[in-house]
């Protein structure tokens, strides 16, 4: 193990240092759209970065160099829908949100169809966003597991309660500057993390260049030789079944990544509490759209750092999601391991923080405030605070319970997300773009979406991408169906 004293030393400082930052930058909070809304007064270009590192979690940072690993570059192609959904948003759905003063993505299904939808739609993220960033959670604690394997802990501790302390950590060190500062904290601490963990990317591809036979050039030669940059795939070859079952095709991607990305960033308060918090429209479209550019970047930066460590291996049998932190540790110089690990963390961190102020105030203006009207701001502060400990408390127990699975941390991640995606992103266009549908049609949509996406998950062999689109669809035929069959029975 390459994991050194001045390493220690570098991660602990980063970790303290981005705990103090954290908590002086927050200033005081004296209401809830303070601690969660950043009082709607971000700076839209801070909102954007903070966007960015808050969808590429540690799953970017760990997974998708070890997608490249084992494949090539198809997951790419995602990022193209990625774009067109984020174009669509801005432009379709995003107006929605600033008609009035809404809190969450959910309060607008309030005010087109009532509180039962949005008090469903709400559940439904909650559960949602608890296991996929549980999953996440889990991703960051790999590398920090290793690093406690190899020191005298690994005696005493079994490698499953080495990843359980690892979670404790990375929970503990994101939950005090969210505690204190809320979403201003959060989206501050989002922009400085995601320059920290981008130039640790850089940095280990450099490391790489100089590891390998002919440099960077002569390692992107062999890794050309063994496909690894093969970037479309269309698929037209394949049968109807094994086209639908292959994730990465070029038309699954299109069509699937937009989606998705219109679901994640349309009607998931996570992204739509920031959108929220630039205070207006046309800053909220700025900061939605120039993220999109940004991910293609990010994600083709993370795929060749992964062809890179496939020639360094030599193609080696290594699991996915432990080939680059196992680079990171066994291979990096002294003292720049301990950066790139803090960059880990930086990516990891501000995922989690994001997580726990959108679940908060999700609880917070959906359940709370809507049902307590009567209570003074110091009251909300004290309860939105507690809010975000209890969720803290979930998400890591949500991280230690995906322990166990197999599957690579990015797809199940993203599968988890897409299996209720469809149904929330098919209940808001219902409202959004047809007048007709109420919430007597809406909600037996809804359900219609989540039920048929759970039949195709179990009993078919479809892959993940295509999730988002078809439980969009089917929950948007069903209201628009209900709408007509009820419609005609009421003017008899």
């Amino acid at each position: 193990m390459n994991f050194t004293p001045l390493d220690t030393v570098i991660l602990i400082a980063y970790l303290a240092g981005i705990t103090w930052f954290g908590i002086k930058i927050a200033g005081k909070q004296t209401s809830t759209k303070d601690y969660f809304l950043g009082g709607r007064k971000m700076p839209w270009l801070v909102v954007c970065f903070s966007i960015v590192a808050t969808e590429t979690s540690a799953l970017t940072f760990i997974s998708i160099p070890g997608l490249a690993y084992v494949t090539n570059l198809n997951f790419l192609q995602i990022t193209l829908g990625y774009f067109l959904g984020r174009v669509i948003v801005a432009w379709i759905i995003l107006p929605a949100y600033f008609k009035g003063e809404i809190g969450t993505a959910y309060s607008y299904l309030s005010g087109r169809f009532g509180a039962p939808m949005k008090n469903l739609a709400s559940g439904v993220f909650m559960i949602t966003r608890l296991a996929a960033d549980g999953v996440r959670v889990f991703a960051t604690a790999i590398p920090l597991a290793i690093i406690l394997q190899g020191t005298s802990l690994a005696g005493t501790f079994s490698n499953n309660q080495m990843y359980i302390g690892a979670i404790i950590i990375i929970a503990l060190v994101t939950y005090s500057y969210t505690f204190a500062g809320g979403l201003k904290s959060v989206v501050w601490m989002d922009m400085v993390q995601l320059f920290i963990y981008l130039a640790g990317a850089v940095a280990a591809i450099i490391i790489l260049g100089k590891n390998l036979d002919g440099g960077l050039s002569g390692g992107i030669s062999k890794a050309l030789e063994a496909g690894k940059y093969e970037l479309f795939d269309l698929s037209f070859d394949k049968s109807i079944k094994e086209f639908f079952a292959t994730p990465y095709t070029l038309i699954a991607s299109i069509l699937g990544g937009a989606f998705l990305s219109m679901a994640s960033h349309g009607i998931d308060q996570l992204i739509i509490q920031r959108l929220i918090a630039t205070g207006s429209l046309n800053a909220s479209r700025k900061a939605l759209v120039t993220t999109g550019g940004i991910i293609i970047f990010q994600f083709a930066l993370f795929l060749f750092l992964g062809s890179l460590l496939y020639v360094f291996y030599g193609g080696a049998d290594i699991t996915p999601d432990e080939v680059f932190p196992k680079f990171i540790i066994e291979e990096m110089p002294q003292g720049l391991t301990g950066i790139i690990i803090a960059a880990l963390f930086a990516a990891a961190m501000s995922t989690l923080s994001s997580s726990l102020t959108a679940l908060g105030s999700s609880t917070m203006y959906d359940y709370v405030i809507p049902y307590y009207k009567k209570l003074k701001p110091s009251n909300e502060m004290l309860i939105s605070r507690l809010i975000t400990s209890i969720w803290c408390i979930l998400l890591a127990g949500s991280a230690i319970f995906f322990m166990k699975s197999a599957q690579a941390v990015v797809e199940l991640a993203l599968s988890i997300a897409s299996f209720t995606y469809g149904g929330l992103l098919g209940a808001f266009l219902l409202g959004v773009l047809f007048k007709k549908p109420e919430l007597k049609h809406a909600i037996p949509a809804f359900l219609t979406g989540i039920i048929t996406m759970a039949f195709i998950i179990i009993f078919t062999q479809i892959a993940w991408t295509w999730y988002t689109l078809i439980g969009t669809v089917v929950t948007v035929l069903a209201g628009l169906m209900l709408t007509g069959i009820l419609g005609k029975k009421e003017l008899k």
